[in-house]
């Protein structure tokens, strides 16, 4: 699902999505679509910063990829995959782009309004979570499992600590320039995260009488999420906290509407959720591949329709050494 998203999101970007976040205005809250792959375009310099629109475009396509990704989060385990194949485009083209022109491009509402987004928290953060408790509502109940713990919490460590460590480019680059901006939202950044982690730490504790690994990643990354829509602000009167909350209330109200109508118009096309069936057997009854296989010292490769390290005949299945 995620590198379906990337990828599919790198291609509707540079195609028409990447000017209606960017572009000219065609309306208060969206720009004209149109292809951002003209060698002129992309060689002048970029609206923002000291570099040419080209890099621009790919550091604000990783930013729209992996809102998506973001929003698959809610749907493990229940959508169909054909489904959301269909879900990435649409919800990007029809609900992403909107809240970027609005509160990012100079020429948004939002933006004249005053609202700040430094790098992602409404756009990104808020967008996806209010797109995925909706997406979650119109495909409804998860695989019949009791809990969802990590399958390893190591290698969830090492997701974690590429996570701070890259917030500092999320976050620090977002003012497209070395500056105090940049220095300060690093700096807020990590103290907030660090914050974070700590406090959830510390009510583990309180609540469980144990400090948990997961809970201590649970509050690296709320403290990452947290900080990043004013990591490079100092303060805040109450004209901007008005405008602020515009902008939460403009981003909340967009993705309950635009997720259910691209929800219920992929529904008249394909089933929203998998069958039971198929939930329960997994990624070979999806992909036709096991994305965890154990074996023992008694079996060899088993044959699959996509994958076959010996012949079909002699091996036709999983087969004990001692037959």
């Amino acid at each position: 699902m995620a590198l379906y998203a990337f990828a599919s999101v790198l291609i509707c970007w540079v195609g028409w999505s990447y000017r209606m976040s960017f572009g000219d205005k065609l309306v208060a809250f969206w720009g004209k679509p149109f292809v951002a792959l003209d060698e002129k375009y992309l060689l002048r310099q970029a609206f923002l910063g000291s570099f040419p629109t080209a890099t621009m475009v790919f550091f604000q396509f990783v930013f729209a990829a992996i809102t998506p990704i973001l929003i698959a989060g809610a749907l493990l385990g229940r959508m169909n995959l054909i489904a959301w194949m269909m879900f990435v485009p649409l919800w990007h083209t029809f609900s992403y782009t909107i809240g970027a022109f609005s509160i990012w491009c100079p020429d948004g509402w939002l933006s004249k309004l005053g609202v700040i987004d430094f790098a992602g928290g409404y756009v990104i953060h808020l967008s996806s979570g209010v797109a995925g408790f909706t997406a979650a509502y119109w495909v409804p109940g998860w695989a019949k499992t009791e809990r969802f713990p990590p399958n390893n919490i190591f290698m969830m460590l090492a997701g974690a600590g590429l996570l701070w460590m890259g917030w500092t480019g999320f976050n620090g680059g977002a003012p497209y320039t070395a500056s105090t901006d940049a220095s300060l939202a690093i700096l807020n950044t990590h103290v907030c995260t660090a914050t974070s982690l700590l406090t959830w730490l510390v009510l583990d504790i309180a609540v469980s009488g144990k400090p948990s690994v997961i809970g201590a990643v649970n509050g690296m990354i709320t403290g990452l999420v947290c900080i990043t829509p004013g990591a490079g602000q100092t303060s805040a009167g109450l004209r901007q906290m008005g405008a602020q909350l515009a902008g939460i209330g403009f981003i909340v109200c967009l993705n309950i509407v635009m997720t259910s109508l691209v929800r219920l118009f992929i529904k008249l096309i394909v089933p929203l959720r998998m069958e039971e069936g198929v939930l329960q057997i997994g990624d070979d009854a999806i992909h036709g591949e096991e994305a965890y296989v154990l074996w023992d010292d008694e079996e060899k490769y088993e044959n699959t329709q996509v994958n076959s390290a010996y012949d079909a005949d002699e091996y036709p299945s999983v087969v004990s050494k001692t037959e």
